[in-house]
């Protein structure tokens, strides 16, 4: 008994050690980086690429060179506040003030509340709420929630195939392994069959991370107790949160998240402007 234990250990350390190498190895690959790019290739951030890609070496330094690249093009921690709050006028996505069962960072979506036309400003704003989950996560916390509330959704509302596409890309390519779990609330019949073409935009992985939640469903709703402490997940959700969402509220909070940013990633002259 004591010996296979001990077997077992050994070999849990012999897998952390094998990672620890892989990290290495990527970091060894990538070769000298400096700035931004530097701060981001953490080696939490290069496991993360390693996971994605199954611990091969060779794809993970691809897909972490083409974030990379990706980026210092798109740049999205420079994405400020101002420049997508109408975006976010009818809180149709963005960062809940409670956190799932182990403290993870939620973002709420309600995608029938659309009330823009561009789609460039509307992955902006997703994409700025990503970057301000992530640096709201908890220490040692590597994924966040997303909560859908299909609600009131129908075809005229909906993203459309193309973006749905683009989405589904930066999620998996650039911000791999951050996706805890995406739970999709009470998706009305129709949405099956825009669901049946989106599914195949994602790989496997991200699929399985995809939980639909009916609110007449008994077992179904039990889903959300789960990974949701009911006293503080919102009523919309099956919580006992009767809080909503407050625009001018949550603008105060993201301009002050703001600040935060910049000064994490060295922003400084943008730091002391959104003061």
């Amino acid at each position: 008994m004591f010996r296979r234990k001990h077997n077992s250990h050994g070999k849990q350390d012999h897998h952390a050690e094998n990672q620890e190498e892989k990290i290495e190895e990527l970091r060894a690959e990538i070769g000298p980086l400096e700035g931004r790019s530097l701060k981001y290739c953490t080696d939490e951030c290069l496991r993360r690429y390693l996971v994605a890609r199954k611990w091969d070496v060779a794809k993970s330094k691809k897909m972490l060179e083409e974030t990379v690249e990706w980026r210092s093009s798109y740049k999205p921690e420079e994405i400020r506040w101002r420049e997508v709050a109408e975006e976010g006028e009818t809180g149709k996505a963005y960062r809940a003030d409670f956190h799932d069962r182990e403290g993870r960072t939620v973002i709420v979506m309600r995608p029938a509340k659309q009330n823009t036309s561009s789609q460039e400003n509307q992955l902006r704003h997703l994409v700025y709420l990503l970057e301000n989950a992530i640096i709201n996560l908890p220490e040692k916390q590597e994924d966040m929630m997303w909560l859908i509330d299909f609600t009131g959704w129908s075809l005229s509302n909906a993203v459309p195939i193309k973006q749905a596409r683009e989405i589904a890309n930066i999620l998996q390519n650039h911000y791999p392994e951050r996706l805890g779990f995406a739970f999709l609330y009470n998706p009305p019949r129709i949405f099956e069959a825009f669901w049946k073409v989106v599914k195949y935009f994602l790989d496997p992985k991200t699929f399985q991370k995809v939980k639909f939640v009916y609110p007449k469903n008994q077992e179904s709703m039990e889903v959300m107790s789960e990974f949701f402490d009911l006293d503080v997940l919102t009523a919309e959700f099956g919580g006992r949160n009767k809080t909503e969402y407050e625009h001018e509220a949550f603008s105060k909070m993201m301009e002050e998240d703001d600040v935060k940013t910049a000064r994490f990633w060295d922003l400084q002259q943008q730091a002391s402007t959104a003061v």
